[in-house]
């Protein structure tokens, strides 16, 4: 994958697909706003820059921000992982530090000033008014995304709209604002969405030279952020009353970027699990992080999620994003009923888990005896049992029993993967629909013709899940909104398991503790996390040589089944033992660090949980 990407080497702006004008520029300390924003080449690579700056990172992680880990498995119901969030740890104000308290460049309000620097001087330049719009267009989506990302953690933040004055006394005191409420912050997220949807294309295809601005933000990528907004603005975390308004406005919103990204030709991958590796006009990815594999210098931007992921196989990958029995058992049967229901037609069992599963299983979760082509090798067993308690992995073994395939790329060698290129897709159309599905459902929208069904059935069928007699793919007709809702957040962690959405989904909707009711109810089993588990097989005594001895080629010629009845004996554990999750009701909303609040006075503290003065909920 060789994508352009805007980086900052010795002071000089330069565009990793190189441009004589460009270099000849003089260094980006020395421009001033006429030379920038009267060529529009030189106007682009600035946006370019603000791209790199700001587009996320593997997960859904904000570059430069120190709470990455708030979207990462480890703080969900998905991986296995300690951390010092909701864990034994008595919660301080410092504990999220990314508010931006640092003279840096890269936290949120250094980011917002860079935006508010371009839009500024690029409006008052004399650029033609449609290369101004093409290229505002897309730092207004920025400027929303950044302040989304300080408003789903702290609530209301300073609305700033222009630069402020860094120089003097006087505009240091004047620069003390206080917090905007979290209402004024969403209307102001709203606005600028809007003014990216008015401003720019349905698609880039129509660019020269051919794919060049491929990843770029779309009409229908704002319309869609925003239905993510609104979204989040109507669940029970900012609306605990119920607001159905609220949920009008993300029904809305969220049907203008269907609208408007079906307009500009995306939609549905037709793979599920291939969808990460289409290198350029791939239809889901809505909004996009390209990375190449460069392996080093000018234009490098490689990701490290492909590798950390793999298993320590012949002294390469990472073994992160190791799976929970939790979240193995989550996944539904083929027919898309859950394990155990009584309804559906094929039969469950913990000792044959990986039998008749939903296609997602075995796309997203690797398992002991699962074939994964990795490394060159097509033909690839993962095993992961012991013997005698000491486990067959040669490298370094799973602490869960289970490893992540998600996006890891079987077609990249194993010298290659480091520098893997595949793209992150922060927000796919597959993310649209289901954002679709749960607005409706919250405006009452509940017949099996409405998006609430639909959404999920399209998931469904595109995964590969049985149809069934009545064309519901596993769902119950009838349902009322409060069993919607649950349905909708259960496929969210199976359609977007591991891409840094589960947590976030808990936390809006105020689940991570058993005992927080809402006026929906608790939506078992989203009732909290108290305890992971992980999966230990042990290979029984008198098994036979093939499993014991080296080469253990012989090994893979025994059917699953066959080696599961007859040579393994499964126990389960718990991972947190040590460190069980716990929720208090300060997390429910993160405080303003105490040096934010020792530079700027005028910010008052959270009141929920923090004992200050703002109420986040206004």
């Amino acid at each position: 994958m060789k994508k352009k990407h805007i980086i900052i080497i010795a002071g000089v702006l330069l565009s990793a697909t190189g441009c004589k004008k460009i270099l000849d520029i003089p260094p980006s300390t020395s421009y001033s706003p006429t030379q920038v924003y009267s060529d529009s080449v030189v106007a682009k690579l600035a946006v370019d820059y603000i791209y790199d700056q700001n587009c996320p990172a593997w997960g859904g992680s904000n570059p430069g921000n120190a709470t990455s880990v708030l979207g990462g498995p480890t703080i969900s119901d998905e991986s296995s992982g300690t951390t010092n969030f909701f864990g034994n740890v008595a919660p301080n104000v410092d504990q999220v530090t990314d508010f931006g308290v640092a003279n840096a460049n890269n936290n949120n309000w250094a980011k917002i000033r860079a935006m508010n620097d371009f839009i500024d001087n690029c409006e008052t330049g004399p650029l033609p008014r449609t290369t101004k719009d093409r290229l505002e267009g897309q730092v207004y989506f920025f400027r929303a995304y950044q302040y989304f990302e300080l408003v789903k953690k702290y609530g209301g933040v300073p609305i700033v709209l222009h630069q402020l004055s860094v120089l003097g006394t006087d505009n240091k005191v004047s620069d003390r604002l206080p917090r905007d409420k979290t209402s004024d912050c969403i209307t102001q997220i709203v606005a600028d969405l809007n003014q990216a949807i008015a401003k720019l294309p349905l698609n880039w295809k129509a660019s020269l030279p051919v794919n060049s601005d491929w990843g770029r933000i779309t009409s229908g990528c704002a319309a869609a952020f925003k239905g993510r907004v609104l979204l989040y603005w109507a669940s029970p975390k900012f609306n605990p009353t119920g607001i159905v308004q609220r949920w009008q406005d993300a029904y809305d919103a969220n049907k203008q970027a269907v609208t408007l990204l079906t307009a500009g030709q995306f939609g549905l991958n037709a793979s599920y699990d291939q969808l990460w590796f289409q290198e350029v006009n791939n239809p889901e990815a809505v909004f996009v992080t390209g990375y190449n594999n460069v392996s080093s210098g000018v234009g490098q931007k490689n990701n490290s999620y492909d590798n950390g992921a793999r298993p320590k196989v012949n002294g390469t990958g990472g073994g992160s994003y190791q799976p929970v029995w939790e979240m193995v058992k989550a996944y539904p049967m083929k027919d898309g009923k859950k394990p155990g229901d009584p309804t559906g037609k094929y039969v469950y069992a913990d000792q044959n888990f990986y039998n008749n599963r939903d296609p997602r299983f075995d796309k997203t979760i690797a398992f002991n005896g699962c074939t994964w082509p990795l490394n060159g090798n097509t033909s690839y067993k993962l095993y992961t049992y012991t013997v005698s308690g000491t486990t067959v992995e040669v490298s370094g073994s799973t602490s869960t029993g289970f490893y992540c395939r998600k996006a890891v790329d079987p077609t990249v060698a194993a010298a290659a993967v480091v520098n893997s290129g595949t793209d992150w897709i922060e927000l796919r159309y597959a993310e649209v629909l289901m954002n679709l599905a749960e607005a409706a459902c919250g405006i009452g929208k509940l017949a099996t013709s409405d998006e609430s069904y639909q959404g999920i059935i399209a998931l469904r069928a595109r995964a590969g899940v049985e149809a069934g007699a009545s064309n519901l793919y596993g769902l119950t007709a009838g349902m009322n909104q409060q069993q919607m809702f649950t349905a909708i957040l259960f496929e969210r962690q199976i359609e977007f398991a591991f891409e840094g959405k589960r947590f976030w989904d808990l936390h809006r909707w105020a689940l991570e503790n058993a005992a927080t009711p809402n006026i929906y109810g608790v939506l078992s089993p989203y009732a909290g996390i108290t305890s992971r588990t992980k999966l230990t097989i042990a290979l029984k005594a008198g098994a036979p040589a093939d499993f014991t001895t080296k080469p253990y080629s012989a090994r893979d010629s025994y059917a699953l089944d066959t080696q599961y009845n007859n040579y393994y004996t499964l126990s389960f554990s718990n991972l947190d033992t040590t460190q069980p999750f716990t929720w208090v009701t300060a997390y429910n909303w993160f405080a303003i660090p105490s040096k934010a609040i020792g530079s700027d006075p005028n910010l008052a503290q959270t009141s929920v949980g923090w004992g200050g003065s703002f109420d986040p909920l206004q």
